[in-house]
């Protein structure tokens, strides 16, 4: 739920508004409300505020000055203005602090629905750009440090793994949203999730391969191939030969030589 606080002087539109409106439906919880813009601005000096919906005309403090000391003090919320004038003098000035939307009294159900379920759909996605991560590198201190340590057990996994390995268990183990961990393993490391899990059963197949005590059908199922001709395929893929070949020869095409890492050894973060 994301957290909204109400600002109106007239107590019937507040309150109405607060106790009326079915705001949990659409993902939001009014945290407060305030008849000033004063004490609105007192209270989101030290309480983090996702949603600000404000009059503008307000004893105290109007709802401009409030997002004015919201703007000085870098308070981050986003603004919709409410207000009883049509004077376009109020919507220019508020364009200057990027308010989200200026909406005219009386208001309406489906007009407050619609904005504030686009609202809500900003909201989702700046959080998917700065999710939870963001607390934690603080917390760690040491940004480096903290990618370091995530990709880390990502890769860990894997190489424990890789017969089974999946971006949903994957994404479980260090409590992310699945579809977050995919972009930010391509972003960190320049490869695709699935691409690692590649990388790392082909490293395994050469092991193996090297073992004559194996079949190339229990080498297939070992490293996480229900069918061998699905392994044959994406082993001829990755290194220009087929397994068949590799036994042979005990020689890849050209240059392509398996990653150290990805030949049963552990993970530098074990």
């Amino acid at each position: 739920m994301y957290k909204l606080v109400l600002v109106d002087d007239e107590a019937e539109i507040r309150n109405g508004l607060a106790q009326y409106f079915p705001w949990q439906q659409i993902g939001f919880h009014v945290v407060e409300t305030f008849d000033n813009g004063l004490d609105a601005f007192t209270y989101m000096e030290s309480h983090p505020v996702d949603v600000l919906l404000c009059d503008i005309s307000m004893p105290l403090m109007s709802g401009l000055e409030l997002i004015q000391k919201l703007h000085e003090r870098r308070i981050k919320t986003k603004i919709l203005l409410l207000s009883a004038f049509k004077n376009f003098e109020y919507a220019q000035q508020a364009l200057t602090y990027d308010v989200k939307g200026y909406i005219l009294k009386p208001t309406h159900f489906n007009e407050i629905h619609e904005i504030f379920s686009k609202l809500k759909a900003e909201l989702d996605n700046d959080s998917e750009h700065h999710p939870d991560l963001q607390e934690q590198r603080a917390q760690e201190g040491n940004e480096g440090s903290f990618q370091d340590k995530v990709i880390g057990s990502i890769k860990s996994y894997v190489e424990h793994n890789y017969s089974k390995a999946t971006l949903e268990d994957a994404s479980r183990l260090i409590r992310m949203n699945p579809d977050y961990v995919s972009k930010y393993f391509k972003q960190k490391t320049g490869q695709n999730f699935s691409d690692y899990i590649v990388e790392i059963r082909m490293g395994k197949a050469i092991e193996l391969l090297q073992d004559i005590n194996y079949k190339t059908y229990e080498i297939s199922e070992l490293v996480g191939y229900s069918y061998p001709k699905n392994f044959t395929r994406t082993f001829k893929k990755f290194y220009g030969i087929s397994p068949r070949e590799f036994r042979n020869s005990g020689e890849l095409a050209g240059d392509k030589q398996p990653n150290e890492k990805s030949i049963g050894k552990p993970s530098e973060n074990e």
